[in-house]
């Protein structure tokens, strides 16, 4: 029996992309064994089969208005969050996207009635109270709401020697677990895990914008001096310095770096403190809450605020250049050779791609230091999988960590990432199938200079590898599999217009925590960045964090604040 190819339109031909010959789909049912599962993933993909979220709008360029107050390169959360921000404070806003759906790897796509999302479905910032629920707040900003579905569990770990821990939304609860592992070290673990409750709170304590804005700082100052002396405590330390505070039994400070890793693809002792001060406490304050109909929700929702606010996004637009006159950013040039101009130009793009790429005039010695200090986290090996709902244990958690051996956590397809977000929304997938999003990271030069047929066969090779690495969590996978797409470092560089398909920038070296980390402003004027190349780093409520304090500034710059 062969598989059976897919055969409707493709957002491949829609963008004008070459269809890659890899593309097929397995249909409902089981799949052969001898079906080779060679598909490239379509990261940015119009919803065809589910209406909840709408579909881009043709437009064209040509009937743009020239002048804007702001122009967004990408529409990734951090972009989207700044001109949303934007909008409401009556700036006139334009996003630039070079696909058809918003959200860039906060994204999703639709294949024979599932809803993949592109990237992790581990969201935080979701809730009701204090001021770090960044997403709820974003939304409500523009008029948006959201239904979320609340995760008991937000990681379910599978580690060396047997150590199996679930971090519990119930915080005691997760503390009593860890210390029944690790009895000599239970008040340790406390003590740990509370010194993190002390930087959340200080967090938590004041309202989040931008720490480039004078009278911004000197007003949280005056409101929680108390809290921002705390933050400055920690602004310059790492996690892994707190943990040894604590903690001596070497396993358990081996977990404290997978629950650092999970995230910021670092160890302990390069993760900056006041980013798991976050991540460590909000899982149990704000909880991990999953969007119902899909992450890709967000950015529709963002959308859909923007454009009720006066705002303007553009698909099918890519950016080439950022054009600068008198040593100034005035504008972008489109790959269609039209040019529209702007008081700020403000880069989603990574800093590699905005001063290497797009940029009109030599890279700022800024960013050569920058470059010194920060590297390219790995890519991601991806698996997006549909498989019948008999497979699944009873009672498995939506989110798994597997680590086999401690020494290769940090080593390319050392950790394995499993996320099931249709134990969250079963509306995602046909009725009695579950999603299976799995991914592990790796390196772009694992992929390069490979013929189409090498390419094909190291892509189901290395899949069918990491299958077989799911045996403890889901033991019958392949007599259950019905659908499978995979994606690499190429595919994610190719759709998401990420350097080497990076996640992101990573210290390369132990750094004073987040103190060398830039902010909103770049050497060139009227030039902004806005995303996990700038501060806080990396996560959908981090870079939140940045588009608030980004619009902040920008704001504060064109007297709207």
């Amino acid at each position: 029996m062969d598989c059976p190819r897919f055969d409707r339109p493709s957002t491949f031909q829609a963008i004008g992309l070459e269809r890659a010959d890899e593309n097929a789909t397995l249909k409902h049912g089981r799949a052969p064994r001898h079906c080779p599962y060679r598909f490239a993933l379509p990261v940015a993909m119009t919803a065809v089969d589910k209406p909840s979220i709408t579909t881009a709008r043709p437009q064209t360029t040509s009937e743009l208005p020239r002048d804007w107050d702001a122009i967004i390169i990408g529409s990734g959360i951090g972009g989207l969050v700044t001109a949303t921000q934007l909008a409401a404070k009556g700036a006139k806003v334009l996003v630039l996207e070079r696909y058809l759906i918003p959200g860039g790897s906060a994204g999703y796509f639709d294949r024979e009635g599932y809803r993949f999302d592109v990237g992790a479905s581990m969201i935080f910032g979701f809730g009701q109270q204090g001021t770090t629920n960044l997403l709820t707040r974003a939304l409500a900003a523009v008029g948006q709401t959201l239904e979320t579905i609340p995760d008991p569990v937000q990681i379910h770990y599978h580690l060396p020697n047997n150590l199996e821990v679930k971090v519990h939304r119930d915080y005691n609860r997760f503390l009593q677990e860890l210390g029944d592992r690790f009895p000599h070290e239970r008040q340790g673990i406390r003590q740990f895990y509370d010194e993190c409750w002390t930087i959340f709170n200080c967090l938590n304590a004041m309202e989040l914008l931008s720490l480039e804005e004078l009278r911004y700082l000197m007003r949280v100052f005056f409101q929680n001096p108390l809290a921002c002396l705390g933050l400055v405590k920690y602004l310059p330390q790492n996690v892994g310095a707190i943990a040894r505070r604590y903690i001596s039994d070497p396993e358990l400070l081996k977990f404290i770096d997978i629950e650092c890793y999970c995230w910021s693809v670092v160890p302990a002792d390069l993760t900056p403190a006041i980013n798991a001060g976050m991540v460590f406490s909000d899982r149990h304050y704000g909880g991990i809450n999953y969007p119902k109909g899909g992450v890709g929700q967000i950015a529709q929702k963002l959308v859909d605020g923007l454009e009720s606010h006066g705002g303007r996004i553009q698909y099918k637009a890519r950016v080439t250049q950022i054009i600068t006159e008198n040593d100034r950013a005035v504008g972008v040039k489109l790959a269609t050779g039209e040019t529209l101009r702007a008081k700020r130009v403000i880069s989603n793009a990574t800093r590699w791609d905005t001063f290497g790429k797009l940029l009109d005039r030599a890279q700022p010695l800024d960013e050569d230091r920058w470059q010194e200090r920060y590297q390219k986290s790995p890519s991601f090996l991806s698996l997006h999988m549909g498989v019948r709902a008999d497979a699944l244990p009873a009672g498995i958690e939506c989110h798994h960590i597997l680590v086999d051996d401690w020494a290769r956590m940090e080593a390319a397809y050392g950790t394995v990432f499993v996320s099931i977000p249709t134990l969250l929304d079963p509306d995602l997938a046909p009725p009695d199938h579950h999603i299976l999003h799995v991914f592990t990271p790796c390196w772009i030069a694992d992929w390069q200079d490979l013929s189409p047929e090498e390419y094909a066969a190291q892509k189901e090779t290395k899949a069918k590898e990491l299958r077989d690495r799911l045996a403890p969590i889901v033991p019958n996978l392949e007599a259950a599999l019905d659908y499978i797409e995979i994606g690499t470092p190429r595919t994610h560089r190719r759709f998401l217009g990420r350097i080497d398909g990076s996640y992101g920038p990573i210290p390369a070296r132990r750094l004073p925590g987040l103190l060398t980390m830039p902010f909103n402003r770049t050497a060139v004027k009227h030039l902004y960045c806005v995303g996990d190349s700038t501060f806080p780093g990396q996560g959908l409520n981090a870079v939140a964090f940045s588009g608030f304090a980004c619009a902040h500034r920008v704001a504060a710059d064109l007297g709207l604040a």
